[in-house]
């Protein structure tokens, strides 16, 4: 997981979070399909993971770039 800088204005209410950036992630993986059969949108999720309050769930992509602009190198 890497860390990632939150958007400004998003709702997380943390400057930042951890992020599954594995592209062989089978949550990942599964993510496309399941956003196709469900919503018909050529989409997935990564995992993301809040350090502030322990909250975790997904984040959506819509390519295996997305997001990745906001990782944070410590």
């Amino acid at each position: 997981m890497l860390k990632w800088n939150s958007p400004p204005d998003s709702t997380w209410g943390t400057e930042f979070q951890y992020i599954c950036f594995n592209d062989e992630c089978p949550y990942y993986i599964r993510g496309w399909e399941w956003m196709m059969s469900h919503y018909n949108v050529k989409s997935s999720y990564r995992f993301r993971y809040n350090p502030q309050n322990g909250e975790t769930g997904p984040l959506p992509v819509w390519s295996s770039e997305a997001h990745k602009d906001r990782i944070i190198q410590d």
